[in-house]
């Protein structure tokens, strides 16, 4: 049985990075000649099996034919005569299409090692166009990988841009651009997907809301990139440096300032309300997204709350306890500190701004942690119904009080 070790382990060991799992190919094999061997068929459009001992997948090698429009329109061919060579031919960039023999010794028909060397995000072949998920790919390895220092190659951008004309990233399932979104927000520089997207055309297929966001001006004093966009790629940047590989924390980043993009021009660039104005557009992406809950619930409040955190050591100690109120803090208190982390987030990710500290997180925690203190077993004994809210509330202010000096 020929196998080889394929894609993202080959690719991340010349990188000099820890590989995670191990996906192999094995070539010349059928699938009744992998069950006999003892190999567990759990592919469910091609043929993938686990290995009966180290339980790591091993596909058949195998080719695919455009067949329909969108990424799952294709027909694959798994014969034993199709060739490695053949395989990686199908593989998305050259630098995952480089493989492994079992002598450690590495097939490399497209080039991949000579690009991992230049740094060059760069497709196969022209099949390339064929699958649209490849445009989101694209962007995201490049969250990934930029930090790295590596680019684009021209022809691949101008393939992207012919693929979004073409119309077909509209065949794209919502779930699809979800699990893209998702591992961007999670790798370390998610502004270069943002980006990537943006000027290939594709971010206003997939994420109008804020691609509507760029060239809208802000208020230099307070944000000196002045660019809406450019300020979100910094946020969502802060975001993944302050919470790293969270991409709860970082879809509230990406979608905190969507009310600035409907803005009426007379008022530019000041933005007021805009944070009211931002609920139902993260409503609208969350929803075509089928984002969940979770996600959903922190994008909306760190959307409505964000100023009033900003301006938190303003606030008088009752208005403090009826912001972590509004934002179900006591029932959900971790919601706190991911809306203090989301909220330094923005306040940093702004042009020379991002070493400056940001004493209102702190200070929300310290007023939360304060209130979340008081106990039932704290108030006056033989209260009943609506005074026993009203009697926690008021025990609620005066802890906050002593804990941050603030006014009642």
């Amino acid at each position: 049985m020929k196998t080889y070790l394929v894609g993202g382990a080959v690719r991340d060991r010349l990188l000099g990075l820890e590989p995670g799992d191990r996906d192999w190919v094995v070539v010349g094999e059928t699938q009744a000649s992998m069950e006999a061997a003892g190999f567990k068929p759990v592919g469910r459009d091609f043929p993938v099996f686990l290995h009966p001992e180290t339980g790591e997948e091993h596909a058949l090698a195998r080719t695919e034919r455009k067949s329909g429009r969108g990424y799952r329109g294709f027909v694959v061919d798994a014969d034993p005569s199709v060739t490695l060579e053949e395989d990686l031919g199908r593989r998305d960039f050259t630098i995952n299409a480089i493989a492994q023999d079992t002598e450690g010794r590495l097939v490399d028909p497209y080039g991949g090692a000579r690009d991992i060397e230049q740094r060059v995000l760069r497709h196969v072949g022209d099949a390339f166009v064929e699958d649209p998920l490849r445009v989101l790919r694209a962007a995201r390895f490049m969250a990934r990988f930029s930090e790295h220092g590596f680019v684009v190659a021209e022809e691949t951008k101008s393939l992207m841009r012919a693929m979004v004309e073409s119309g077909e990233l509209a065949e794209l399932v919502s779930e699809r651009v979800w699990q893209e979104l998702r591992r961007a927000l999670a790798s370390t520089r998610p502004s270069a997907f943002l980006r990537t997207l943006h000027d290939c055309g594709a971010l206003a297929v997939v994420l109008p809301e804020v691609e509507a966001l760029y060239g809208v001006p802000q208020r230099a004093e307070y944000h000196p990139e002045v660019d809406a966009g450019v300020h979100v790629e910094l946020v969502c940047d802060m975001a993944a440096r302050l919470a790293p590989g969270d991409d709860l924390i970082g879809f509230a980043a990406l979608v905190h300032d969507l009310g600035k993009a409907l803005t009426p021009e007379d008022v530019l660039p000041k933005h007021i309300g805009h944070e009211q104005g931002g609920i139902e557009p993260v409503r609208a992406v969350s929803d075509r997204l089928k984002v969940p809950t979770g996600h959903r619930q922190l994008a909306v409040t760190c959307c409505r709350e964000h100023l009033n955190v900003h301006r938190f050591d303003e606030l008088r100690a009752s208005t403090a306890v009826k912001l972590i109120e509004r934002c179900d803090g006591f029932r959900k208190p971790e919601r706190i500190d991911q809306l203090a982390t989301v909220c330094e987030a923005d306040k940093r990710g702004r042009a020379g701004l991002q070493d400056e500290p940001y004493p209102q997180g702190e200070l929300l925690r310290k007023a939360h942690a304060a209130a979340r203190r008081v106990q039932a077993s704290d108030l006056p004994p033989g209260l009943e119904g609506p005074a026993i809210g009203e009697a926690m509330r008021k025990a609620r202010i005066r802890a906050v009080m002593e804990a941050t000096g603030k006014k009642p």
